[in-house]
């Protein structure tokens, strides 16, 4: 009830102890605060945040518009709900290198555990489409060190991204990666690898955690969990599967709507009020306060208890 009741700070060490090499740990994407309860319930072992998934939610392409305040406002929402670590996309980090500092801090104060800086210049793309610009050696290292310098609490994760595999290739890309680590990177991800040989070469060349980007439509094949983790992966992020998997619902409701007149034909492929109601723990706030929540609440069946 009333949201996590773990700290931030304690997330953020938790998150730092389970990133271990071939952990492969699971981090679902949402982008509600409604389905981070969900995703602790199933089982997994963190959330990710998206920047794409959030910028779509505000029916934007995923080209750099969204600003800091927007993405800490509603990933500390997110993060908020679960006793899960949450890591969010910080883009470019919002900036220059000062910028870049302050959205550390901010996405600290929203309770975050952990977040990563990318090496593209604005306007940035998606990280598995083409014609990718990116920012020189310096620039990107600045960022990283940025990151680290601005940071408060020793444990809030540092991660850098690098998308030069899809630019000069993987052997420039590990290049990066460890120059990104010297600069103060806690965990490097490398997006777009084309194969587990590749994750595999990443893991070996660093002696920091590595993030799989296991996106669907994307570059990267979807291997599974086990897969990734005999390559050394210790995080793997899948980060638009539930905006996906909402959209198409709703879109098939719609579609089912429009066709019949009526939701009827989709109503078993909803989730159930007593299940949305059990997610939002409606009991709990009714013991604490029957003042105020002095209803029942419906079982499965419709059942008041």
């Amino acid at each position: 009830m009333l949201y996590s009741t773990i700290t931030p700070a304690q997330k953020r060490i938790d998150l730092r102890a389970m990133l271990t090499p071939g952990a492969a740990r699971q981090f679902p994407g949402t982008f509600t605060p409604l389905s981070a309860p969900l995703i602790e319930q199933k089982g997994f072992d963190g959330i990710y945040i998206s920047g794409a998934v959030l910028a779509n939610e505000l029916g934007l392409p995923d080209i750099g518009l969204t600003t800091l305040s927007e993405v800490a406002q509603r990933a500390g929402q997110i993060a908020r709900a679960t006793n899960l670590p949450a890591l969010v996309d910080a883009d470019t980090g919002f900036g220059e290198p000062m910028n870049v500092a302050r959205s550390v801090q901010e996405l600290e104060d929203a309770g975050l555990a952990g977040c990563h800086i990318e090496d593209q210049f604005n306007p940035k793309r998606c990280g598995h489409l083409d014609g990718k610009n990116l920012v020189d050696l310096q620039t990107a290292t600045q960022r990283v060190a940025a990151a680290a310098r601005g940071r408060r609490d020793e444990n809030f994760l540092i991660m850098a991204r690098t998308d030069l595999r899809a630019v000069e290739g993987l052997d420039a890309a590990i290049d990066r990666a460890k120059a990104l680590v010297d600069a103060g990177a806690d965990a490097i991800f490398p997006e777009a690898m084309k194969d587990l040989s590749e994750f595999a070469a990443v893991c070996e060349a660093v002696d920091v955690p590595v993030l799989a980007n296991m996106t669907e439509f994307g570059k990267s094949p979807l291997f599974t969990r086990s897969e990734l983790a005999e390559t050394g992966v210790a995080m793997v992020i899948y980060p638009v599967t539930s905006l996906r998997t909402a959209m198409g619902a709703i879109e098939r409701t719609l579609d089912v709507l429009a066709a019949e007149g009526s939701q009827q034909g989709a109503v078993d492929q909803m989730m159930t009020r007593a299940r949305l109601y059990e997610l939002v723990d409606y009991e709990g706030y009714n013991a604490f306060d029957t003042g105020i929540f002095n209803f029942d609440v419906p079982d499965a069946h419709g059942t008041k208890h």
